[in-house]
């Protein structure tokens, strides 16, 4: 049954010192036994794991305890007054673990959460028990796309809507062509509930990432790779580089969907995590 509980964590907000809100965000999990943390897309919010928090747990529900979290300014998150930065956001995820008495943790990011989930690695490896990084890239973003970022960061603040996002198709351009237009609407409306603020935030975090194939790298704990085959936003090439960076990784390639893989397939990418799971449990993590 799937839960909603306030995180109370160490610090101020359950987040770190920076938030600024005066009420731990809720965060929604399901199941018990390995701890599986899904970090959601940009600009989306943890209400895109719907389909992983009833069916990863297993029929038991004991195979995974998931926890799907807001990230930072997202959904019931409060931005708070950081400067945009990942480190920031991998820092946030450390006081929701501790707030959930989660020593270790295995992290499932698709897209932006992938970017957090490998800054996470970098800065708290020792509360890493395994990785899964979907439809993301490890690669630093070129002076183009950066460009772009800031100039839709810049945009949505002086409106004061996340409006240009879906003038400009940010949720088709997400999806795989074909998509059924009931997908399509959802993700619409997730991207006009973000927060201008949140938005920016995040655009400008992203775009000061850096390389993180070296961090992959270094890893030793079992991973995965996921990637829709039709993914425009972060292709099969990038996947690919990940795989090959990481020492224990399974790629897994979901025909015919795009960058949005764990809502287009969710059979399919559930099936992906489980396999994980299973195998990381035969590693003895």
């Amino acid at each position: 049954m799937i839960r909603t509980i306030v995180v109370r964590g160490a610090a101020p907000g359950a987040y770190g010192g920076a938030m600024t809100s005066p009420s731990a965000p809720a965060v929604r999990e399901n199941g018990t036994g390995t701890p599986l943390v899904l970090l959601h897309a940009f600009p989306l919010s943890a209400r895109m794991w719907e389909g992983q928090l009833e069916r990863v747990p297993g029929p038991a529900g004991d195979d995974a305890r998931v926890v799907a979290p807001d990230q930072r300014g997202f959904g019931a998150a409060p931005l708070g007054t950081g400067e945009p930065s990942l480190d920031t956001a991998a820092d946030d995820l450390v006081q929701l673990l501790d707030g959930l008495d989660i020593e270790r943790a295995v992290l499932v990011g698709l897209s932006m959460g992938g970017y957090v989930a490998m800054a996470f690695a970098r800065r708290h490896p020792e509360r890493l028990a395994g990785l899964v990084l979907a439809d993301t890239r490890a690669t630093p973003d070129s002076d183009a796309v950066r460009a772009n970022r800031e100039r839709i960061a810049a945009a949505v603040l002086e409106r004061g809507s996340v409006d240009l996002l879906l003038e400009e198709n940010t949720a088709e351009n997400l999806l795989a062509p074909g998509t059924e237009p009931e997908l399509t609407d959802t993700v619409r409306k997730m991207i006009a509930e973000a927060d201008p603020a949140a938005v920016a935030w995040a655009q400008r975090a992203m775009a000061a990432r850096p390389d993180s194939l070296e961090a992959l790298a270094a890893l030793e704990v079992p991973a995965a790779v996921i990637v829709g085959e039709l993914d425009t936003v972060t292709p099969l090439a990038e996947a690919r580089m990940m795989a090959a960076a990481l020492h224990d990784a399974e790629l897994t390639v979901i025909p015919a969907v795009g960058h949005l893989s764990s809502l287009e397939a969710p059979e399919t990418f559930n099936a992906a995590v489980r396999s994980f799971l299973k195998r990381l449990k035969q590693h003895g993590s």
